[in-house]
C-alpha cells in the first residue's frame, strides 16, 4: 500500500482548476494537494477522497493511481532543496512566496546549477509588464514570448537535452501552461522539469495556486526577515520524491527527524521571544540549541549572489547533507557555535 502514488500529470490535464473543483464536491483543496506532494500517502488517504478526485479528473481509480512507478530526484546540491523538497524529474515544482522572499534568487541559482547539468533553460515570459524577470533572464538559454514559441522551441531541443522550464501563474490561470505540457506528453516528451512562480504574490493566498503539484516550495517570511537564505519553509515545503516503498530511507528518516526538530525549535523560539531563553525549561535546551544549529546550516552561499555577498557559493551533495544534518541531530555538533554554521558548505 505504501508503493502508490496519485498520477498528477492526469490530474493536471483533466482537472485545470483543482481547487474549485475539490471544493465542489466537498474536498479540502489542502489536503488534494498534500496527497499530490506525497505529504499524505495515498495508502492513508480515504477512499472516498480518491473516488472523487478520479470522478472529477474522469478517469478510474486505476488511472489516477500508479503503482510501482518511482519519482527520480534531480539532485541541486542546495541542502535545504534536497533535504526537504527534492525537485522530481519530469515533474511540476510550484514557488509559493511574496515578492522580496528571494524566490528568484532560488529560481536563478536552481537554473545556474541545471544548466551546469546539461539542462536546456527555457522561459515563457508573463504577461504585462514585469520587470522583476530580468533578474533571471542571464540564466536562460531560451526566452520565448508566447505559448506556441515555447512548444516549439521545446519540441525541438528536447529531443537531445533534459529541459527546466519556467512559467509565470498567469500562464497557469490562462491554462497555457497545461496545454503545453499536454502536448508535450503526446509527443512522448517526458524530459521537461517545469517551475511555476507568482511574481505578484497572490498564491500564498490559495490552497492551490498552481493545481496540481509533484512538488511545492513554500518561502517563509520569518527566514526572509533574518537574512535565513535560502529562506524555504523546511515544515511546508514538500514533494512527491518522498513518498513510496522504494524511495532512500536514510533520507526519509532524517528528513522526517530534522522536520520534527525544527518544529519544535519554532515553538521554543516564539518562547524565548516574549520570555527570555532563561524560560525555556532546561529538559528543552538542547533541543533548542540543535534547532538553532541546523536552522543555521540549511543556510547556503549561492554562485549567482557572489558578487553582491563576496562570498563564493557553495554545493553540498545529498549524501553529505544528509551526514551532516544526521551529526547535527544527533548531537555531535553541539560543541560548534551556531554563527560558525551560517553560509557554509558541508561540515
Amino acid at each position: 500500500m505504501e508503493n502508490l502514488r496519485l498520477n498528477v500529470a492526469l490530474l493536471r490535464r483533466r482537472v485545470p482548476n483543482l481547487t474549485k473543483a475539490a471544493r465542489s464536491v466537498g474536498l479540502r483543496p489542502a489536503t488534494v494537494s498534500n496527497l499530490c506532494t506525497g505529504k499524505i500517502p495515498v495508502g492513508r488517504s480515504e477512499v472516498r477522497t480518491l473516488a472523487a478526485l478520479a470522478s472529477l479528473a474522469e478517469c478510474s481509480l486505476d488511472e489516477l493511481i500508479i503503482r510501482g512507478e518511482n519519482v527520480e530526484m534531480i539532485e541541486t546540491k542546495i541542502k535545504t532543496l534536497d533535504l526537504f523538497a527534492p525537485l522530481a524529474k519530469g515533474g511540476t515544482v510550484g514557488l509559493v512566496a511574496r515578492p522580496g522572499m528571494g524566490q528568484l534568487v532560488v529560481l536563478a541559482e536552481t537554473f545556474y546549477r541545471l544548466r551546469k547539468e546539461g539542462y536546456v533553460t527555457v522561459l515563457l515570459k508573463p504577461e504585462g509588464d514585469t520587470p522583476e524577470i530580468s533578474d533571471i533572464l542571464d540564466f536562460m538559454e531560451v526566452v520565448t514570448s508566447s505559448m506556441e514559441e515555447a512548444y516549439e522551441e521545446m519540441a525541438i531541443v528536447g529531443k537531445d537535452k533534459a529541459i527546466a522550464f519556467i512559467a509565470d501563474r498567469s500562464h497557469v490561470l490562462s491554462g497555457k501552461v497545461y496545454e503545453i505540457q499536454e502536448r508535450l506528453t503526446d509527443i512522448g516528451m517526458d524530459n521537461v522539469t517545469t517551475f511555476l512562480v507568482d511574481l505578484k504574490g497572490e498564491a500564498v493566498d490559495e490552497d492551490l495556486p498552481y493545481g496540481p503539484l509533484e512538488t511545492l516550495w513554500q518561502f517563509d517570511d520569518e527566514l526572509s526577515a533574518r537574512h535565513k537564505y535560502p529562506a524555504v519553509n523546511p515544515l511546508y515545503s514538500t514533494s512527491s520524491v518522498l513518498e513510496g516503498a522504494h524511495i532512500d530511507q536514510n533520507h526519509f528518516s532524517i528528513q522526517q527527524r530534522a522536520q520534527k526538530l525544527l518544529r519544535r525549535y519554532r515553538e521554543l523560539s516564539s518562547l524565548v521571544k516574549v520570555q527570555g531563553i532563561d524560560k525555556i525549561p532546561a529538559a528543552e535546551l538542547t533541543t533548542y540549541k540543535r534547532g538553532e544549529r541546523l536552522e543555521a546550516y540549511l543556510t547556503q552561499p549561492f554562485y549567482v549572489a557572489e558578487e553582491f555577498t563576496g562570498q563564493k557559493g557553495e554545493s553540498v551533495s545529498l549524501q553529505d547533507t544528509l551526514t551532516d544534518v544526521r551529526r547535527i541531530l544527533d548531537g555531535s555538533t553541539d560543541s560548534i557555535k551556531t554563527e560558525e554554521l551560517v553560509n557554509i558548505g558541508k561540515l
